[in-house]
């Protein structure tokens, strides 16, 4: 058996091989899941995506390149495309039918779990929801670097930019976040 590396090493395999991805899942399930977590504040909805994020790394794992970034900053790329296709089909779903559907069952301890985690990251996704007067592109780059612990060149990586573009967006929006966050609570709700 081939064990993926933490460093970037080849998981072009984890596909077709269930041994090293579940190696591959067991090394990452967490850190997605904490990714979720800021992101998200329905427990159903945070365990669904964790999944879906693992779903999509099976059919996407041949796509990713070591030398582009580490697979950290690769799964946060791919867990940031399905929280943002979910987003939009839920958007479509309100328009559509008013109302969310389709949830499925989880028992209590999942659910005390799930919220758990939702609860310890709700200081993430203050400062997340504090971000939102930057443009969408820059506000991801700044919580790849700043709250998901991406090194700059990794986080242009996942945005599409250079790393020195990167750089420049991420000097302009401290000087944006640090106005925002000096605010008073009441007016950033």
């Amino acid at each position: 058996m081939r064990e993926p590396s933490e460093a970037g090493g080849d998981i072009s395999g984890i596909g077709a091989d269930p041994v090293a991805f579940e190696v591959f899942y067991r090394r990452h399930l967490e850190a997605v899941g904490r990714f979720v977590a800021r992101r998200v504040d329905d427990p159903h909805l945070a365990a669904d995506l964790t999944a879906d994020v693992f779903l999509a790394v099976i059919e996407s794992a041949d796509g990713y390149r070591p030398d582009r970034g580490s697979q950290v900053g690769w799964l946060y790329g791919v867990a940031r495309n399905v929280i943002g296709d979910e987003r939009r089909r839920a958007a479509q779903r309100l328009r559509v039918t008013g109302r969310l559907a389709g949830r499925r069952d989880l028992g209590p301890d999942d659910i005390a779990r799930i919220e758990e985690r939702i609860d310890a990251e709700s200081a993430a996704r203050h400062t997340c929801r504090a971000l939102s007067e930057l443009p969408e592109g820059t506000r991801t780059l700044v919580e790849l670097v700043a709250v998901d612990g991406l090194s700059v060149a990794e986080a242009a990586t996942v945005v599409g930019m250079s790393p020195v573009a990167a750089r420049v967006r991420l000097h302009r929006a401290r000087r944006v976040v640090q106005a925002v966050l000096a605010r008073p609570a009441t007016t950033l709700a």
